[in-house]
């Protein structure tokens, strides 16, 4: 299976503190990758790094084989490569069906053109909600977005990310701050979309990852401290003395 993204060294210091080490990251195509570790092991700057939020001190980002390292934020997201953040963002006072129509606006190259006429937007109804059906949210289409639950914005959030025609989907954090029947959702929908794409995610709860991720890669302090599938990693003594305490007995634990 070939690598739809790569790194190489990919390194970020602030003033000193390393805060991502040499980082060689394959994520191969079509399956879902988990990045996980302890709080401030990196994750989320990794993150940033991909998707250029950050420059990196050094190191190179390859997309398709494509050198992207040097590459602006808007140009990453045009090749395909599209993030979800770690806080729902979808427009509280739109409708579900609007929010999904302004990420499919692209298409008709108006993103920016809010004056653009109803009946102009309304071609983009069709497609909005094949998305929302996708994420089991079209009987809420007509709901201000503010009126969902949080598990369903975050639902929300992955049909405007998939609006995008992403080749990667990075989600960051996606079922953080969730209930266990959020959590479930989120969990069987990630794994639902990621049939037909590539999926990249940071997760801090174990149970997530040991049900849908094909590869993690555990990073300690800025750098990789193991990667494998969840069976191999989780049995790396040098992995459970990183979480320590009560998460390593959800890593030993999490099926």
């Amino acid at each position: 299976m070939d690598c739809i993204l790569e790194t190489k060294q990919l390194t970020k210091e602030f003033k000193g503190f390393v805060a991502v080490d040499k980082v060689d990251l394959r994520i191969k195509r079509g399956t879902i990758h988990a990045l996980i570790g302890p709080n401030g092991a990196g994750k989320t700057t990794c993150f940033n790094l991909l998707t250029k939020f950050i420059a990196p001190s050094s190191g190179q980002i390859l997309l398709d084989g494509q050198d992207i390292t040097s590459l602006a934020p808007a140009q990453i997201a045009r090749l395909g490569v599209i993030r979800s953040f770690q806080i729902s963002a979808v427009f509280p006072h739109l409708s579900v069906l609007e929010n999904v129509r302004v990420a499919l606006q692209r298409q008709l190259h108006t993103s920016f053109q809010f004056w653009t006429s109803e009946r102009t937007l309304n071609q983009l109804n069709d497609q909005a909600m094949a998305l929302l059906e996708q994420v089991d949210l079209e009987k809420f289409a007509y709901l201000t977005a503010v009126e969902l639950s949080y598990g369903r914005k975050r639902a929300l959030e992955i049909a405007t990310t998939l609006a995008m025609s992403p080749k990667l989907m990075l989600l960051d954090e996606p079922t953080q701050g969730m209930g266990l029947e959020d959590v479930d959702r989120i969990r069987q929908l990630i794994k639902k979309v990621a049939a037909t794409r590539t999926v990249l995610m940071v997760e801090h709860n174990m149970s997530v990852v040991s049900s849908i991720a094909d590869t993690i890669t555990v990073l300690q302090r800025g750098a990789t401290l193991a990667e494998g599938p969840y069976a191999e990693v989780s049995k790396n003594p040098a992995v459970i003395e990183a979480y320590m305490g009560s998460t390593q007995v959800e890593l030993a634990g999490a099926h």
